[in-house]
């Protein structure tokens, strides 16, 4: 695999993850609590029966949407990802891996037909991006890379933080629509049909967009009660991809590869 071809599959993954909200296995975890109105009883007179009526559920829409998926990720500080990603409905590549939000990392691991049946893995630690891709590195080895370089590395490293993502929604995107309840991962989530300008959203981050890439995209976001995205996905041509995301808020440690593994490029 060439260098450039390597880079970009590596700096796709990040980037797909920040577009991923994130989810919670406890979201009381995260502080959320949803309110819900106090009933004050009329004197001489019963209490109304709150049971006889079921709350109505307040569905987010273009307006409520980023502003609760950013409160409820705010405390949010690790999280777990696992993907798959297929093209023509052949599996390419697989990825596992963690990410933290403070201090900013992220250690992934790569693997499937899109990397010849090998494995690489991607580790971000302070800025610094460090890659072992097949036909890039030997085996076990990492090339070490200062965020802006190139367009394509600095991708990679800024793409460890979803919260630069996320605020580029506010004006990239068209349309969110509410499509129902799913069972996913064994609970039942909400699932929103989020539509984004691919041009704004990339020039609110300072990017171009790259060739091939659609005017506009539609990421599928499966939300807890808590406005918590535990799973994300999104079709663009062939390609198909599917995220999970788990394990929040428990203790992860990143660290960069030793020296003995850094080879030149």
């Amino acid at each position: 695999m060439k260098f450039r071809a390597a880079v970009a599959t590596a700096a796709a993954v990040p980037l797909a993850l920040g577009l991923a909200a994130c989810g919670n296995d406890q979201p009381e975890a995260t502080g959320y609590k949803p309110s819900t109105p106090a009933s004050t009883p009329t004197a001489g007179k019963p209490a109304a029966d709150n049971t006889a009526k079921p709350a109505t559920v307040a569905r987010l829409n273009r307006v409520t949407f980023v502003p609760a998926m950013t409160r409820a990720i705010a405390k949010q500080k690790s999280w777990h990802t696992t993907g798959t990603m297929t093209v023509n409905g052949t599996p390419a590549m697989t990825m596992d891996g963690y990410q933290t939000t403070d201090p900013v990392a992220m250690s992934m691991e790569m693997s499937g037909a899109a990397l010849e049946g090998k494995t690489g893995k991607v580790i971000v630690v302070k800025g610094t991006a460090y890659v072992s891709m097949p036909g890039l590195t030997p085996a076990g080895k990492f090339v070490k890379f200062k965020s802006g370089l190139n367009s394509q590395l600095s991708e990679l490293v800024e793409g460890g933080d979803p919260t630069k993502i996320y605020k580029s929604f506010s004006s990239s995107m068209v349309n969110v629509k509410y499509v129902g309840v799913q069972t996913v991962l064994g609970q039942k989530l909400d699932r929103y049909d989020v539509t984004v300008n691919t041009a704004k959203a990339l020039a609110a981050q300072g990017k171009k967009v790259p060739e091939g890439v659609p005017s506009t995209l539609t990421y599928s976001m499966f939300m807890d009660k808590a406005h918590l995205i535990r799973r994300m996905s999104f079709e663009m041509g062939p390609v198909e991809m599917v995220m999970d995301m788990t394990s929040y808020n428990k203790p992860v440690d990143i660290t960069a590869p030793p020296a003995s593994k850094i080879v030149s490029q």
